[in-house]
């Protein structure tokens, strides 16, 4: 017994070190979240019949916070006059911009910093895409970003 106790005894260094080395707990892993909206007319608050359809893919990582997107899209009454990712918000209500982009013409790509809400709103759903041109103002074509 008394050898088997020392035994253990020296596996209590051994034990300490590594915690000390990997931070004492579990380790924290990030997670790259794949996410993507579909843009339409229909989507938009109120919809409009809109010919235009887009794309949208997204990578978020959950340990920086940053999201990564690329959107594309055709067939607008017209040139892109802005385009955004609004929110928090369900299909069927509008929000306001989360992330603006700095030119809106397809294709659109870029990174944001998101805030904790900013998100959470994302991951739950509740960030949207909408592409703004002359003859639709309020959006032309507007798409959901899910997982």
């Amino acid at each position: 017994m008394a050898a088997s106790a020392r035994a253990r005894g020296a596996l209590v260094p051994v034990v300490l070190a590594l915690c000390a080395l990997f931070g004492g707990g579990a380790p924290a892993f990030a997670e790259t979240v794949a996410l993507k909206a579909m843009l339409d007319g229909a989507a938009e608050v109120p919809p409009n019949d809109s010919r235009g359809t887009g794309q949208a893919t997204f990578t978020y990582d959950t340990d920086t916070k940053q999201l990564t997107y690329t959107i594309t899209y055709d067939g607008l009454t017209g040139p892109a006059t802005a385009g955004h990712i609004h929110g928090p918000a369900a299909a069927g209500d509008n929000a306001g911009i989360v992330v603006p982009f700095a030119v809106p013409e397809s294709p659109i790509s870029g990174t944001a910093t998101l805030t904790d809400d900013q998100a959470a709103a994302l991951l739950a759903g509740r960030l949207y895409v909408n592409i703004h041109t002359a003859a639709n103002k309020g959006g032309e074509i507007r798409g959901q970003i899910v997982k």
